[in-house]
């Protein structure tokens, strides 16, 4: 096991785009979004992001639930809820993870992860939902506050140098640094 492991390491150090864990190479992935940016930029002539979608489905279940009052918003007035290329793009992600997980060899089976069971408890599902809900929609206000989510400042934001997408990149990583310090070293 140990050699089967230094060979794999020994073969990403002669070659990058071999990746010497089970999931797909970073790499790879990292040009396909980039590819993915560009024709996103081509045929739509807007930059990648998620956030928006995340926004037409609140107006969607805002027209179901209270019609009258989410047409009077300033906002679904200039941007009426409807299914876009957005939120075929969220779609897509959520897909696309359960294909990398499977194809990867990652797919675990697990809603809790052994982290979490250790911290929580192994009955501990509806916090964790509840966690992750409440998590959602701090970043979901975040994105829409910031102008944009980690995709849409981190990837088409920083292609076009936008200074403020810079910013907000390094700030995602300081963030990400940071809570898994608190999340691994704790």
């Amino acid at each position: 096991m140990i050699m089967e492991s230094r060979d794999a390491a020994l073969l990403a150090a002669v070659d990058p785009l071999q990746y010497a864990g089970p999931a797909w190479s970073p790499y790879v992935v990292g040009a396909l979004i980039g590819v993915l940016s560009m024709f996103t930029f081509y045929f739509s002539n807007k930059p990648l992001g998620a956030s928006t979608a995340y926004a037409r489905i609140a107006g969607m279940l805002g027209d179901v639930v209270a019609p009258r009052h989410t047409r009077s918003l300033k906002y679904f007035k200039d941007n009426p809820p409807k299914i876009g290329w957005e939120l075929m793009l969220v779609c897509g992600v959520v897909l696309g993870a359960f294909a990398a997980a499977w194809t990867g060899g990652e797919w675990t089976g697990q809603l809790l992860p052994a982290m979490w069971q250790d911290r929580f408890g192994p009955d501990s599902g509806l916090l964790r939902v509840i966690v992750a809900f409440a998590g959602g929609c701090l970043m979901a206000f975040g994105a829409r506050m910031a102008g944009g989510c980690t995709s849409g400042h981190g990837i088409s934001g920083t292609l076009q140098l936008a200074v403020g997408s810079w910013v907000s990149a390094i700030c995602f990583f300081i963030g990400g640094i940071v809570v898994a310090m608190l999340m691994y070293a704790v």
